[in-house]
């Protein structure tokens, strides 16, 4: 459950630069209106107000603790999300067959919002469900506050500059005019290939393939599958049910698909034959796969900064870490960077304004590091291991599955891990 700290900082003439509105941005100054009254907020983004962003298709996984975080901002309308109310994740075949894996001869490991004593374990919904409310929330909060709150849409950030030692007396923010503050929070991401390269890059020489499947009617309701194959992870996310042209309500999954580009023929495949290699990939659970969207293709790879702070400067979301969907954390990582940074902005009340800045950052890239960095390894090291040939991998993967679904100690904290990060 996300909870502010309750002790009140003396945040007076806090000037702070939030640059870029979609979902990490908007949290954070939404957040930072809400929890730090006295801070003057301007938010930059390219992108005009006017344009909608309602229709943005994109899909996005947010675990319960992001859910709770957003609930608390007034901004979660449940009647948009799908709730993830099982997680399956399971082993394709060829495996070794070992009489651990249980009937099925598949290892799996199942986790429940029923068993973890939760509501559910996290929701699906689109982009455009998740920004547009946050970016009405936001302007309506600057309609109650012009004097403090700014919105600065269709401004581009081009520059962020340093001011002082090591920029521990403000930045330097250019968009077109440079204007000066305290803290500067960017939390404009984007996708791998279209990044500068960070600090640690990996580039994992595979593609995901995107798109969205229609299941048969009597399909799991509410199940969340990750299916380890030869070649890469292959995920479905529960959708929204949605009317058909004849009104019929279809049952919808979000596929994202990993495959190694130097393998890659998707492109080349009708959506006929898209639909029987998924099929034949997929545990006959999921049911009988009636149709697929056209896909689209991005490159996937890590680039990550090694520290989220320098100077006054703080990264957060995709702008401080991009990482491989194999966990589907990115996202969460990022609204859990925005919470903590406002807690600790909220909580340091010592000194000089300088020096509160300064000991809320550290506090910052301290109280991040765990669940950050357990996050980045662990994605990292999974996607490694798609591009490994080893014989005795698969019975090695499969025996680590089995292994956790018969401890459940085991699996009950990486059921926390998933919904609410490293604390």
């Amino acid at each position: 459950m996300f909870t502010l700290h309750d002790t009140e900082a003396n945040a007076a003439e806090l000037n702070l630069a939030v640059v870029g509105a979609g979902p990490a941005g908007l949290t954070l100054a939404l957040l930072a209106a809400q929890y730090l009254p006295q801070a003057r907020i301007s938010l930059f983004d390219a992108r005009p107000l006017e344009r909608d962003v309602s229709g943005d298709p994109r899909t996005l996984a947010l675990s319960l603790g992001s859910v709770q975080l957003l609930q608390r901002l007034g901004v979660w309308d449940a009647s948009l999300a799908q709730p993830i109310q099982q997680v399956s994740v399971s082993q394709a075949p060829p495996t070794l067959q070992h009489p651990i894996f249980g009937a099925s001869q598949e290892p799996e490991v199942r986790i429940s919002a029923a068993e973890q004593g939760v509501p559910q374990l996290g929701a699906v919904l689109s982009y455009g469900q998740l920004v547009a409310p946050l970016q009405a929330a936001w302007q309506a909060r600057v309609a109650a506050e012009p004097q403090r709150l700014s919105p600065r849409f269709g401004a581009p950030v081009q520059a962020i500059k340093a001011l002082g030692e090591a920029g521990a007396t403000g930045v330097e923010v250019d968009a077109g005019i440079a204007e000066r503050f305290d803290l500067a929070v960017v939390a404009e991401g984007g996708v791998f290939s279209d990044q500068a390269r960070k600090a640690l890059t990996q580039d994992y020489q595979q593609n995901a393939w995107v798109g969205t499947l229609t299941l048969a009617d009597d399909s799991p309701a509410g199940v969340a599958y990750e299916r380890f194959t030869r070649n890469g992870p292959l995920a479905l996310l529960p959708l929204r049910p949605r009317p058909d042209a004849n009104g019929k309500l279809q049952r919808l999954a979000a596929l994202v698909w990993c495959v190694p580009q130097a393998e890659d023929d998707v492109a080349g495949l009708t959506d006929a034959q898209r639909l029987l290699v998924i099929q034949n990939l997929l545990p006959a659970a999921v049911g009988p796969l009636q149709a697929i969207s056209p896909l689209k293709c991005f490159a996937l790879g890590l680039n990550a900064e090694r520290t989220l702070v320098d100077g006054c400067t703080v990264r957060i979301g995709n702008a401080a870490q991009t990482l491989h969907p194999v966990a589907g954390q990115g996202l969460n990582l990022g609204l859990r960077d925005a919470y903590a940074l406002v807690d600790a902005l909220r909580r340091s009340s010592e000194g000089s304004k300088a020096a509160r800045i300064q000991a809320a950052l550290r506090r910052v890239e301290w109280s991040r590091a765990p669940d950050r960095w357990s996050t980045i390894a662990a994605t990292d090291f999974l996607a490694k291991t798609f591009a490994w040939r080893w014989p005795g991998l698969p019975m090695a993967r499969g025996l680590a599955l089995a292994a956790l679904q018969g401890l459940p100690p085991v699996k009950r904290a990486l059921a926390r891990g998933m919904m609410f990060g490293r604390r």
